[in-house]
């Protein structure tokens, strides 16, 4: 394990709070000092004893840190970068949470910063906010990617990789352009769709609202992550503005092709697209199989250790609870829980919960 003496972070939210909860788990003689401009997050934080030195400016407090965390709102990088930047030293490895990369990475490279600079990206998170929300599992075992900078030395990288690792957390190296393509199309398009598909039915109920009354199963399923920060998705667009709106041409052209098909009548056109969905849809890892449907699922936290699985599944055939799915979600960016359990009807899903809950699990109904 790497000898990490000293840790900065800048905003110490859901995010920054999980992440220095983990290395303080794993690191715990490591020196942490933080900023954020909530005064209550930062007494929280150093009441835990999550912090060493709690900040209320960036100051002579970030000197000699090995790794510093910007986890602050994407809005106020550029103004934390040039403060930040008399704080570099040549080992010091900058990096940040958030989930768009070309926009801080061509700030980076106008400050010349890259030498110091791996853009990060934990696909973990949840509904809820706060650093009173933050807990170390929230990364362990959730993909985490790394953008490094074109300048920063490959064996910094190396080092960088093996310090999530050492989190529980799994590592994915991407070049940041490709990174918000790639999130572009499985995260920040289906936000998109969801919202309209929820404004749609809002916009079209009638004034007994039927649809809304009527709206269950698939529906609830397909469009939960609408729920999600409105403030957050407004800032991803902007910032990954290019990609989306290529992202939604190419989306809207696939859409008009498939009405065309309806108007037309074309049976094996229709057929061939929801085949063809079906099957990459089930091939994807922990994917359910056959068409969109109601389902019926928990989520867990449990700690990475040998045999938590096993002892839940145990736990539960030991009360005649039959399991449909069971696994560990690594893209958790939207999503509570560390297990995801899935069941074959609703009064099982429920009985789960309550058991599990009695046994001191942490669990989240969906």
């Amino acid at each position: 394990m790497q000898q990490i003496k000293k840790i900065g972070f800048v905003g110490i939210g859901l995010i920054g709070g999980s992440i220095a909860k983990a290395i303080r788990q794993y690191y715990p003689d490591c020196e942490m000092i933080a900023f954020d401009k909530n005064r209550e997050t930062l007494a929280l934080a150093t009441q835990e004893a999550v912090i060493d030195v709690a900040c209320t400016v960036i100051d002579d407090n970030f000197q000699n840190c090995d790794y510093i965390f910007l986890c602050a709102p994407v809005s106020y990088n550029t103004a934390y970068l040039k403060q930040l930047k008399n704080y570099m030293h040549k080992d010091c490895i900058l990096t940040d949470v958030g989930s768009v990369k070309t926009s801080i990475h061509e700030e980076i490279i106008a400050l010349d910063m890259e030498a110091n600079f791996i853009g990060g990206h934990p696909m973990a998170g949840s509904e809820k906010s706060g650093f009173v929300n933050a807990k170390a599992m929230l990364i362990e075992n959730a993909y985490y990617i790394l953008t490094p900078s074109a300048k920063v030395p490959q064996e910094k990288v190396d080092a960088y990789n093996a310090f999530i690792a050492s989190l529980k957390a799994l590592p994915v190296v991407l070049g940041y352009e490709e990174h918000d393509y790639i999130t572009g199309a499985i995260s920040h398009l289906p936000h998109i769709i969801a919202a309209t598909l929820v404004n749609y039915v809002k916009d079209h109920d009638d004034q007994n609202e039927l649809m809304k009354h009527l709206a269950a199963g698939g529906f609830k399923d397909i469009t939960r992550i609408a729920s999600s920060s409105p403030t957050m998705w407004q800032h991803i667009c902007l910032k990954n503005k290019d990609n989306i709106v290529k992202i939604l041409d190419e989306y809207i052209s696939l859409l008009e092709e498939t009405k065309q098909s309806v108007v037309d009548s074309k049976e094996q056109e229709i057929f061939n697209f929801f085949d063809t969905s079906r099957n990459y849809r089930n091939s994807i890892p922990g994917g359910s199989s056959g068409p969109i449907k109601r389902m019926f699922a928990v989520y867990c936290d449990i700690v990475d250790e040998a045999g938590g699985i096993a002892t839940i599944a145990t736990i539960l055939a030991a009360n005649n609870i039959n399991l449909k799915n069971i696994g560990i979600i690594h893209n958790r960016e939207f999503e509570e829980g560390v297990l995801r359990i899935e069941f074959y009807d609703e009064a099982s899903s429920k009985k789960a919960a309550e058991l599990l809950q009695k046994y001191r699990y942490i669990v989240y109904e969906r």
